[in-house]
């Protein structure tokens, strides 16, 4: 039997990337979204198109998700669900314009401070918002999509 996402010409297990953006305003507060398929509170993002680059891909889902423009900063951490086999890119950002707005894919769009994210986020999602805060990155962390695994430099 083959195993969970790999191809059936091998055995090398297939990744889904994703990518995410935080979005940091002058205030210090961070944008976030509470989606609509599991009302999680979570930081807008998605899977990357095969055919643009990984800040394309951060600008094109904060702004389907939020309305939100954005300018990427950096990367501020890499993190694997290993129960999925995802490994997600998280970029810090600056908004550039538009207004929030709810999209299909979510029910609420707001500016959090980082007490409120630890509050409604999970430690899986609030860490990447925390991380991307911390001049130390970029992080490398893994989690089973409840909680985290491993803590690596």
């Amino acid at each position: 039997m083959r195993p969970i996402n790999t191809s059936p010409k091998d055995s090398t297990p297939r990744h889904a990337v994703s990518v995410a953006g935080v979005v940091v305003r002058d205030d210090g507060r961070l944008l976030a979204i509470r989606r609509a398929d599991n009302g999680t509170w979570e930081l807008p993002g998605g899977v990357l198109e095969l055919a643009e680059t990984p800040a394309d891909g951060v600008r094109r889902e904060v702004l389907e998700e939020t309305g939100i423009h954005v300018e990427v900063d950096q990367l501020t951490g890499v993190y694997k669900n290993v129960t999925a086999g995802v490994v997600a890119l998280v970029f810090r950002c600056k908004p550039s314009g538009g207004t929030e707005r709810l999209s299909g894919e979510t029910t609420a769009v707001q500016w959090l401070t980082p007490n409120e994210v630890a509050e409604r986020m999970s430690e899986v999602y609030a860490i990447r918002l925390l991380d991307a805060l911390d001049d130390n990155s970029p992080h490398v962390r893994s989690h089973d999509g409840r909680q985290l695994l491993t803590d690596q430099p």
